[in-house]
């Protein structure tokens, strides 16, 4: 039998993922290395393994952080947040997608939605804070869901549009001619058809918004209202820094994540690769 020969491509190819690996699992490496040390071997090496494995900095951390009120509030958030993006940006793709042609005000919304894309948090973090303030929405779990809501909308609503069009609207039309009107169609209709790209949007951004820090840190400054990724930052002080006990909540906070992520993966892939699909 002959052997296959291995294109130059595919050695580039492997190359470069090999590298981007590297990439990836180097820091979590060093951040579980971290994790099992005293501080002692910590001012030793960075890089040694540790002689033992030191538990106390995952205890220390969970007291210090306030783990599970912390996981408490990152629940409280995340979730609803997910839920209500999922309900909006379904409603707001699938109508883009099948009356944009006919409107011109929806043709814009698309537009807006993609412009809005490139506008970072940073941007709007100052008037954010004084609308909140205002409004008396700064240290509300309510006000977080609503700005995670908003700030995430644009995004699964264009992964909506481009899956509700590769859907035949004669399913639609089919159940017109039964009697329904557009509003029962979707919901009993055309939304179970959309479960993959369902399933992407709330994958992405339970991680996504698990793991904001931006939006949480000017939001939620009192202690009883703070998420696992502000608590992360207490650890790091003006004159010294634990990365023991930081890195060790860290992988703590990483497994809900984590576990998620491997349970939800084939959707992302599968739910991405469908939403790219257009007519």
């Amino acid at each position: 039998m002959k052997k296959k020969k291995i294109a130059r491509g595919d050695i580039v190819t492997i190359v470069l993922m090999l590298m981007a690996m590297i990439v990836f699992v180097v820091p979590l490496y060093l951040a579980v290395l971290t994790a099992f040390k005293s501080k002692q071997e910590l001012g030793q090496s960075v890089l040694a393994w540790p002689s033992t494995l030191y538990l106390d900095n995952f205890i220390e951390g969970m007291k210090k952080s306030n783990f599970f009120h912390s996981m408490r509030n990152s629940v409280l958030v995340t979730f609803p947040s997910v839920l209500l993006i999922v309900l909006c940006s379904a409603m707001s793709g699938y109508t883009v997608a099948r009356h944009s042609k006919d409107s011109k005000v929806l043709r814009l919304l698309d537009k807006v939605y993609l412009s809005s894309l490139m506008i970072p948090f940073q941007i709007l973090m100052i008037p954010v804070y004084r609308i909140y303030k205002y409004f008396g929405l700064l240290n509300t779990r309510v006000g977080m869901i609503l700005m995670l809501t908003g700030t995430s909308i644009a995004y699964a609503s264009f992964l909506y549009v481009g899956f509700v069009k590769s859907i035949p609207r004669e399913i639609e039309e089919s159940a017109y001619m039964d009697g329904c009107n557009e509003f029962k169609t979707f919901w009993l209709i055309t939304f179970p058809l959309l479960k993959p790209i369902t399933a992407t949007v709330a994958a992405l951004h339970v991680m996504w918004l698990w793991n904001d820090f931006n939006i949480a840190i000017i939001l939620l400054q009192k202690e009883e209202v703070r998420t696992i990724t502000v608590k992360q930052f207490y650890f790091f002080g003006q004159y010294s820094s634990d990365y023991g006990m930081a890195f060790a909540a860290a992988i703590i906070s990483m497994i809900p994540v984590i576990i998620f992520f491997a349970l939800m993966q084939k959707y992302i892939v599968n739910g991405i690769a469908a939403g790219a699909v257009k007519n």
